[in-house]
């Protein structure tokens, strides 16, 4: 039924739910499965004069991003799972932007991503990307709770 299972990670125990979930789906689907980290690589901060600056922070979001990639791919592969992996470098967007632009250009037939399940305030503050992509996907999206 599936595949090609698009599998976005951030390295969080949730997120590790659902790499470990998209793993056993694509396992049973003998689907295509690809991990997707997006790192944000402008933070903007104040220096002690009240001027704003940019620190660029990517090559260590990036070689960061790319241990967690391959911890996943390997064990996609421990488990007899074709995987390959995608790193994006984002800038003013949400996650969930980039995570829906990378299912239609792939293109998946399934987004498997963990969730922090907020509720009430949390999630009226924090927001959610889960919550956006199950919404604005064009394809399934399944959300795995770290249990």
């Amino acid at each position: 039924m599936y595949k090609k299972i698009l599998c976005p990670i951030d390295g969080s125990a949730t997120s590790n739910a659902g790499m470990n979930e998209a793993i056993l789906l694509a396992k049973d689907q003998n689907a295509e499965l690809r991990f997707l980290y997006v790192i944000d690589t402008f933070f903007p901060i104040l220096d002690m004069s009240g001027d704003l600056n940019v620190i660029y922070i990517a090559e260590i979001l990036h070689k960061n991003g790319t241990k967690l990639l391959k911890h996943a791919v390997d064990a996609a592969h421990r488990a007899a799972v074709s995987a390959d992996s995608k790193v994006i470098e984002a800038v003013g967007a949400r996650v969930s932007k980039f995570v829906l632009n990378e299912a239609e250009d792939w293109p998946a037939d399934l987004i498997v991503m963990g969730t922090h399940g907020l509720r009430g305030i949390g999630r009226l503050v924090m927001g959610s990307d889960a919550q956006t992509v199950v919404s604005s996907s064009t394809v399934p999206a399944l959300l795995v709770k770290n249990r």
